[in-house]
């Protein structure tokens, strides 16, 4: 009996092996499949991605393949060469990866939705005349919650709160009503919400233990109650984005219950990256006092003044007026926190032709993986001490917008890639920079807000969000405001 057991184990790891192991070819990229059988390099990668690419970056170069939970993984990390993937659809594919990871974490089958359909779809709602009335709409919130965030107490009374908390509930609630329009729910959604996008990284890994799987299934269950189509008025009448949205959802032949998966995707989607960019951004300002008075002086001299009294909500007067020193702060702050992967399926073997003249060749059924964060966003070559924040990084001399950046004597396409690049970019973008404009704005000009600590640092990034949009910290900047004197 024993000898059956050990040639049972024996014969499972001549499978692990020989199913797990691989060989360059010719032509192919630099191989680095780790010492554990089949998992390779997956604990690093996950644990800090931007921290073991760095290492294979300086390993292999700007090209190289990894072995991450079976599946071989090549990355390229040279800008110049980006295009190559992302302009090449006939040979590298996102939809099936997409559809992998979106059944993985939102339990979501959207096997009847035509990708290009349903991007043509947001497009309408987040572009174009759509984006003022959502923007409008999105101020007109702020700006409420605001008002009221002094609800039990004095608006002369100083509160204290930590930031990342303050601006990702401020910013979370005003997207829930802008797009769902639910005033009776909107605390208890971004309390479920940010139990749910606290494990996100884990599910999406398959990683996470008993409890937090529990954790996870009860705040999916409470936030698909709370999204349910089944209360919304029907007809086209109804003008609301949730919907519109559950509307073409139906005629693409979604039932009701994946309608309220697809609209907790689009919950994520649309509020997972504002809050944490606000939180980066005027945490910057505030342990950065050049850069405060410098974006506070830029305010004070809008040529256009406008009531910015609570009485009667105005659009965010950043978005009518040049504002450098403002953009180059937004930029800087995306350059340092914004850590997007964009993932590819080699769908047919390729030869990858690179910027410096080399070719690589790439197997069907392989993942490629650009991850901008590390270059050109971090990479000393593009930018000058690339950890350290610097208001005027994207300011010329003469004060106007610097968009010219240079690497290996070529001038860049990509300097930063906060939100994908070209086709493969946010198709929300512009709705997200204009609502984390609008409440910077609104912090700087209607609350008097300062760090609890004035020697206080932020905190560093959770390395476990690399490759989910904008990061997050690894604890708070506990922070104390109250509303300006008028």
């Amino acid at each position: 009996m024993w000898w059956t057991l050990l040639s049972v184990i024996a014969g499972v790891i001549i499978l692990v092996l020989r199913f797990s192991t691989r060989r360059r070819r010719r032509n192919e990229p630099p191989l680095d499949e780790g010492w554990i059988p089949w998992l390779g390099h997956a604990i690093e990668f996950g644990k800090d991605a931007a921290k073991f690419l760095a290492r294979m970056k300086e390993k292999h170069g700007d090209i190289f393949t990894v072995r991450v939970a079976g599946l071989p993984v090549t990355v390229l990390l040279d800008p110049h060469s980006f295009d190559s993937v992302l302009n090449d659809r006939d040979s590298f594919d996102f939809t099936r990866i997409r559809s992998q990871v979106i059944q993985r974490v939102f339990s979501l089958q959207p096997t009847n939705i035509e990708p290009t359909l349903e991007r043509k779809w947001m497009e309408q709602h987040f572009q174009g005349c759509s984006l003022p009335k959502l923007s409008s709409s999105m101020n007109t919130h702020l700006q409420t919650l605001l008002l009221h965030c002094h609800n039990g107490s004095a608006p002369s009374e100083w509160k204290q709160e930590g930031l990342f908390d303050l601006c990702y509930s401020l910013l979370f609630r005003a997207g829930y009503l802008t797009f769902f329009e639910r005033t009776d729910n909107a605390a208890v959604a971004y309390q479920e919400f940010r139990k749910f996008d606290n494990l996100l990284a884990k599910l999406a890994r398959g990683s996470l233990r008993r409890e937090e799987r529990r954790t996870v299934s009860h705040s999916q269950e409470r936030l698909w109650e709370l999204l349910s189509p089944c209360g919304l008025r029907g007809g086209s009448e109804s003008s609301t984005w949730q919907q519109s949205y559950c509307d073409f959802l139906q005629q693409e032949g979604i039932d009701g219950d994946m309608q309220k998966k697809a609209l907790l995707l689009q919950l994520w989607t649309t509020q997972c990256n504002a809050g944490p960019a606000a939180f980066w951004l005027l945490g910057f300002l505030l342990t950065h006092p050049e850069a405060m008075e410098a974006v506070k002086s830029e305010i004070r001299g809008l040529s256009t003044r406008r009531d910015t009294s609570f009485q009667q909500p105005q659009n965010n007067p950043l978005e009518a007026h040049s504002t450098p020193v403002f953009d180059s702060i937004l930029s800087e702050t995306l350059r340092l926190t914004a850590a997007v992967m964009i993932r590819r399926e080699v769908v047919q073997d390729k030869i990858l032709d690179m910027a410096n003249g080399k070719r690589y060749h790439l197997r069907q059924g392989d993942r490629v993986c650009l991850f901008p964060f590390l270059s050109p966003q971090m990479d000393p070559q593009i930018h000058q001490e690339p950890q350290t924040f610097k208001y005027d990084r994207f300011l010329n001399d003469d004060m106007t917008v610097k968009d010219e950046f240079y690497k290996d004597g070529k001038k860049l396409k990509y300097c930063s890639m906060p939100w994908g690049a070209g086709k493969n970019s946010c198709v929300g973008k512009e709705f997200a920079i204009s609502t984390i404009k609008q409440f910077v704005f609104l912090a700087l000009t209607h609350l008097d807000l300062e760090p609890c600590d004035p020697e206080a640092k932020l905190p560093p990034v959770n390395p476990s969000r690399y490759g989910f949009g904008m990061l997050q910290p690894d604890g708070d900047l506990q922070v104390r405001y109250r509303l300006k004197r008028t």
